[in-house]
């Protein structure tokens, strides 16, 4: 019976997650007005086709929800190839953040907790 109930309890819990939308994806041309207006940037480098990317995606349309005034962005590489190239992204999901003047402060490879991208937030963009 426990064993029923956990097995009940982990595909509800995994259909909901799955079901959770992503963060939307915004062109890199929308993102460099923000960085060459003097603001700072979260991005999310990655997929909509990579599980890995699919997962961070739905954490951060999570924070963003939570926090709409945080400037967190995610870039499609699979449409736009060349930001993987400038931003000099091996791997993907990579988060990068830069601060007001451009430059890169934070990077990061494979998935955040949903906890650790509010403590990035908080450090990095109040």
């Amino acid at each position: 019976m426990k064993i029923r109930f956990i097995v009940v309890l982990f595909l509800s819990v995994s259909v909901l997650f799955a079901a959770m939308p992503m963060l939307k994806e915004t062109p890199f041309s929308k993102v460099l007005k923000k960085i060459k207006a003097k603001k700072p940037v979260f991005l999310d480098i990655g997929s909509d086709s990579c599980f890995s990317c699919q997962e961070m995606g739905k954490i951060l349309y999570k924070v963003k929800k939570e926090h709409p005034n945080f400037p967190i962005y995610f870039i499609n590489v699979k449409k736009e190839r060349f930001v993987a190239y400038e931003l000099k992204v091996q791997m993907i999901p990579t988060q990068i953040i830069l601060d007001k003047n451009g430059k890169e402060v934070f990077r990061h490879i494979g998935i955040l907790s949903e906890e650790g991208v509010e403590t990035l937030l908080k450090k990095y963009l109040k």
